[in-house]
């Protein structure tokens, strides 16, 4: 995996591209008093020991918010636009827009079979019924966009049931990390190269024919395999060159260097909240809601040590500050500080809806990154696509998604405007952030643009 020295950390919002068409609010202490009184609350109501937003209207400077620190105990860092975090499945759209770049390149078409990259996708075959591996030839190959838009048939490890997860653990697809112990026991089977990890995820029965259904699932951690093949370089190496290096996101790491432990946030876990999860049928009512205990401390982290391979859906550390800068790159349909990762038509077609016909897409819940409810959504490349506008909330083209442990992002290029929140901790449903941050910087954005 390819590897780079870290910088130094960054301290000044990144110079704007052009004149901004938007107030300059970041210089004002309470720019986004309603958004900062809900994460002020957070932190005061001992929910999260810190939580970091960055936002943006327009052209004009992104705005920071935030409350608490990266860790609970009195020497910690407060939380801040450089502090790292655990993107888990934010990852996905950053790997969707890789593969777009590729798209643009003419080294990949959106309904090629993924058999052309990965032969061992050539015979692939579906479950008969979800109680046994029996299965049946597929009617039809998989293609990049299934990959793209969890399409595919296949499945995932925090989502699949019965004997095709069994089968998934017997193999290792597990491509993520938590923390240590669970590590040790992952690497025992997991497979060490993205090319392997491929293969064995051919070797599987599907789930579901392939284009079908919408299904979360190891889609976009194949399409890293993809991406290595069709680019002729390592997938990390590639993201690295096309989007980081150009979008100078300094604070994106696979594997987090020991220089930058200081401003590592710890991820937690709830206790009641786990508890309840594992087993239902448990009483937890005298167990305290707020009690939090550390499932991966900064200082040995297991991000610390390069994981088996670069995890195309779940296999990032990124800043606020870096992920609002790819944010603001879709935002202007491809263009940051006067540097086009890609065409403007390129950033518009993975933010549409890429579903194949007759696959809707209705929601998911939001320890998986999405969401129930809210306006009718389509898939584009690696994140969510609003097809409507949402009353209160976001408007039609809004792309985006989140993270496990409780991150969010969205961009929303028809009303200039993104949004990403940054916190560290499971189950990620534990707090409605989703659905509190958002409309709280949605009626500041309101207010000041009507000034």
């Amino acid at each position: 995996m390819a590897q780079r020295q870290a910088p130094a950390p960054q301290t000044a919002a990144p110079t704007p591209a052009q004149p901004a068409t938007a107030p300059a609010l970041a210089a004002v202490p309470s720019a986004l008093p309603a958004t900062q009184a809900v994460l002020d609350g957070y932190v005061r109501d001992n929910k999260m020991p810190g939580i970091v937003g960055a936002f943006g209207l327009g052209d004009g400077p992104t705005m920071f918010v935030s409350a608490g620190k990266i860790a609970d105990g009195a020497t910690a860092q407060k939380a801040g636009p450089d502090s790292l975090w655990r993107v888990y499945s934010m990852t996905k759209p950053i790997t969707g827009m890789a593969a777009m770049i590729l798209v643009e390149d003419g080294k990949i078409k959106l309904d090629d079979p993924v058999s052309k990259f990965i032969p061992a996708f050539k015979n692939i075959t579906v479950l008969n019924g979800p109680d046994s591996l029996a299965s049946h030839p597929a009617v039809r190959p998989v293609t990049i966009r299934m990959l793209l838009t969890h399409s595919a048939g296949l499945g995932y490890s925090i989502v699949t049931k019965g004997p095709l997860l069994a089968e998934y653990r017997r193999l290792g697809i597990d491509p993520a990390q938590v923390n240590n112990d669970l590590e040790a026991q992952s690497r025992k089977l997991r497979p060490a190269t993205l090319e392997e990890f491929a293969n064995r995820v051919a070797s599987v029965p599907l789930m579901y024919e392939p284009g079908s259904r919408w299904s979360y699932s190891i889609g976009l951690d194949v399409m890293g395999r993809v991406i290595e093949v069709a680019s002729g370089m390592s997938f990390d190496g590639f993201v690295q060159k096309r989007i980081f290096d150009p979008l100078k996101m300094a604070s994106s790491f696979w594997t987090v260097p020991q220089s930058e432990v200081p401003r590592f946030s710890t991820n937690y876990i709830f206790t009641r909240a786990a508890m309840a999860q594992m087993n239902p049928t448990l009483d937890t009512s005298k167990i305290d809601a707020k009690a939090r205990l550390p499932l991966d401390a900064a200082a040995t982290s297991v991000w610390l040590k390069p994981p088996s391979f670069p995890y195309g859906g779940a296999g990032l550390v990124m800043s606020a500050r870096d992920y609002d800068r790819f944010l603001h790159m879709l935002q202007n349909y491809g263009e940051l500080d006067g540097v086009r990762i890609m065409k403007a038509e390129t950033a518009k077609l993975g933010m549409s809806n890429l579903l194949p016909v007759g696959v809707t897409f209705a929601g998911t819940v939001a320890s998986t990154g999405g969401n129930t409810g809210g306006p009718k959504m389509g898939f584009g490349a690696g994140g969510s696509v609003y097809l409507e506008d949402y009353p209160g909330g976001a408007g039609k083209g809004t792309y985006g998604w989140g993270g496990a442990a409780g991150t969010v992002a969205f961009v929303d290029p028809g009303r200039h405007a993104r949004g990403t929140v940054m916190v560290n901790y499971f189950p990620g449903e534990t707090y409605p952030i989703r659905t509190e941050v958002l409309p709280a910087f949605l009626a500041d954005a309101k207010r000041y643009r009507a000034q």
